[in-house]
């Protein structure tokens, strides 16, 4: 039996339920155009877990995908179009949106697409104008 916290969620409606399980290995908030419009908001908390971390425990057979790029396979439920989370096979991760995981103790370290921001957030932490280098953006970092 592992020791490691597991952290469990669900789409809106309950049918489709996830469980992660350790830690994630990157977690923030995502200004893109992209996220900003799947999520019907102006900013998405992300949280970035490793594919192995992430179990669908109900309902993998409810679940539909919708990829507008390669780099991006969005999964949501069937029954009511909620937003379970993410795969980003390219980067080998996946993105499981904090509010998916109520009881997450949600600790973001930054920002990510802040260039395409619509909404300023001053919460000290960095906002990166795409990605950070070893994800293969620019590293630059914007003034808050």
């Amino acid at each position: 039996m592992s020791d490691e916290p597991k952290y469990t969620g669900a789409c809106f409606c309950g049918a489709v339920q996830i469980e992660v399980t350790g830690a994630p290995e990157a977690q923030g908030y995502c200004h893109c155009e992209s996220c900003r419009s799947w999520s019907a908001s102006p900013v998405n908390a992300f949280t970035l877990w490793k594919p192995a971390a992430v179990k669908v425990t109900r309902g993998a057979d409810n679940m539909g995908t919708f990829n507008k790029t390669p780099q991006s396979f969005r999964k949501w439920c069937k029954t009511c179009g909620g937003h379970v989370f993410t795969e980003h096979p390219t980067f080998g991760l996946t993105d499981v949106y904090a509010a998916t995981i109520p009881r997450f103790p949600f600790d973001p370290h930054l920002h990510v697409y802040y260039a395409e921001k619509v909404l300023r957030v001053i919460d000290g932490l960095p906002k990166m104008a795409d990605f950070p280098q070893e994800f293969g953006g620019s590293g630059r970092v914007l003034a808050e």
